[in-house]
């Protein structure tokens, strides 16, 4: 199905907490969907769709109850990170097809409070396709790892280039209230950070923070009458990577097919794009992330990174509000990618705010890159 403008973002919010250990990650739902309710100028008795993902396998049906709602449309999809890029994808298409009027999609976590060190313990899986892997006992950032490695060994990358990544996303935090690190960086101090899993250093990897967020979704003809100008949903694609797949360059990811998908549905070209949201957990992910999107040749990221483009100011800011590295990432970051998107789209986002901004492409990433993983990209416009 196309989705060009069959549905628009009414609503957004972004919990700001970043450390909420007096708060469930219920009630941090809870309180972003009233603040993206309330962006919209909407009421809960107006939702009938509802997507969520990490609270337990019957999310969205306890969510429901705690919200006190009764949906005639539910999604659960759980793809890792981009489940709420996803949630996006998904919610068009229900508004479209006229299964739900107005979409919400909330997202919550008290990860930092909790102390959970995502990504650094062992995961022994024990589905099938994990039981070839579990024996060598892998971690998300050593998976993450291994894509760098092997980038940097195929296209000389260097620890330098992704550094600048990390000290990128830094200065766009100083500009950001809400963010939990606002201290700027240098690359040196990126270099000089300890190794987590090499040739990854601590400041190459995203924090752990509490969090939350919820978008509204709605018809078109609804959002032209609402609180807010709307914002189109234009593109949208779904693609994952997995090891049942072959032999593989592990430099080539999900957001290739995905990025593709959303393109040709929006109609638009790469240089048509004023702005990027991607899923930064650790700097490799966006470096890969641009190559695969097509922003740029396979090899050329690093090159690409440099000389400011992707910081405000440069040709393809990407990140304004200092991402998953410095802002915020309670777990699962995509809902922060649309939310961001759509504050930039509507003018709204003061000294981060890139210049004339119509035009937005969205790209979570979900899993372990370089060994299975999704990708969801979005492009949303302003009226």
């Amino acid at each position: 199905m196309n989705l060009y403008k069959k549905a628009a973002i009414a609503g957004v919010y972004e919990h700001p907490t970043r450390w909420a250990p007096d708060k469930s990650a219920f009630q941090i739902h809870a309180e972003s969907a009233r603040g993206a309710l309330e962006d919209a100028g909407l009421k809960i008795s107006d939702v009938d769709g509802y997507f969520t993902s990490g609270v337990s396998g019957m999310a969205p049906i306890l969510m429901a109850e705690h919200l006190n709602i009764n949906p005639k449309f539910l999604d659960s999809t759980s793809i890792g990170g981009s489940s709420f890029d996803a949630h996006v994808h998904h919610a068009c298409a229900a508004v479209a097809a006229g299964l739900c009027e107005v979409a919400l999609i909330t997202y919550g976590s008290t990860a930092s409070s909790r102390g959970m060190s995502i990504g650094t313990g062992l995961r022994l899986g024990s589905e099938p396709p994990e039981q070839f892997e579990s024996p060598y006992g892998p971690t998300t950032v050593g998976a993450y790892a291994m894509v760098a490695h092997r980038h940097m060994h195929q296209y000389g990358t260097t620890s330098e280039q992704l550094a600048e990544i990390a000290v990128t996303m830094r200065r766009h935090a100083s500009a950001n209230p809400q963010a939990k690190y606002r201290d700027t960086i240098t690359v040196e101090d990126v270099l000089e950070s300890r190794i987590i899993s090499a040739p990854l250093h601590l400041l190459d990897c995203c924090i752990i923070s509490d969090g939350g967020g919820a978008v509204v979704l709605t018809t078109p003809e609804r959002a032209k009458d609402l609180k807010k100008p709307p914002v189109w949903v234009l593109g949208a694609g779904e693609s994952c990577v997995h090891t049942g797949m072959g032999a593989q360059d592990i430099t080539d990811i999900a957001a290739r097919r995905s990025g593709e998908t959303a393109f040709a549905q929006a109609g638009i070209a790469h240089s048509d794009i004023d702005m990027c949201m991607i899923y930064d957990s650790f700097t490799i992910t966006v470096l890969t992330t641009l190559e695969n999107l097509g922003f740029c040749e396979k090899g050329e990221g690093g090159e690409f990174v440099l000389n400011g483009r992707i910081g405000l100011g440069g040709e393809l800011p990407i990140n304004p509000e200092g991402g998953g590295l410095s802002n915020n990432h309670p777990g699962m970051r995509g809902i922060f990618l649309v939310i961001e998107a759509t504050k930039q789209l509507r003018g709204e986002c003061g000294n981060r705010q890139v210049e004339e901004t119509r035009l937005a492409l969205v790209h979570g990433t979900g899993g372990w890159l370089g060994v299975r993983h999704s990708g969801v990209t979005l492009i949303l416009g302003s009226e």
